[in-house]
């Protein structure tokens, strides 16, 4: 995005200068290293949480994929060309999704999967030797927050909540 800045900015006659900034962007502004940003996002989350504001939109843009006629068909080409839209459906699909795993005392399971959403239905282990199984799911991340208490309250331990790259 540098390049586009430069440019909209020199378009526009307003005397800039623009840098490319290794994460953490937000924070550069609110530390006072910098007096504005140009940022992408999908949501604007992050900006609000630092407490700053967007002054002005840039540009949207609509993420596709395109190909060519020729290459659409060839049947090796269009093979890589599927799978590599697979693979973008299943990072866009995990995108705001969690796993959530703990350890579950076997009297307790059915107290706990009552609770539980899943895509399907929560994965169940029994633990080596032991009474106990390993409970698992995936779940919007927004409902982590509501959920974990009221499984602690229902007997799991060890909960663990962890990032999706992708849901196949």
């Amino acid at each position: 995005m540098v390049e586009f800045t430069r440019r909209y900015f020199a378009e526009r006659n307003i005397p800039v200068e623009v840098e490319f900034s290794w994460g953490a962007t937000e924070a550069k502004v609110v530390e006072g290293l910098c007096d504005a940003i140009v940022e992408v996002t999908e949501t604007g989350s992050t900006i609000r949480a630092n407490n700053l504001r967007i002054v002005e939109t840039l540009m949207e843009s609509t993420p596709v994929i395109l190909a060519n006629k020729e290459a659409w068909a060839d049947p090796w080409k269009r093979q890589k060309i599927e799978q590599l839209n697979t693979m973008l459906q299943a990072a866009l699909a995990a995108e705001k999704m969690v796993g959530l795993k703990m350890n579950v005392a076997h009297g307790q399971i059915d107290a706990i999967i009552a609770k539980l959403p899943s895509l399907n239905k929560p994965t169940v282990a029994h633990l080596y030797r032991s009474d106990w199984v390993s409970v698992e799911t995936v779940l919007h991340e927004k409902e982590v927050r509501r959920i974990v208490p009221e499984l602690i309250k229902a007997g799991a331990e060890g909960i663990v909540e962890y990032p999706l790259n992708k849901i196949l």
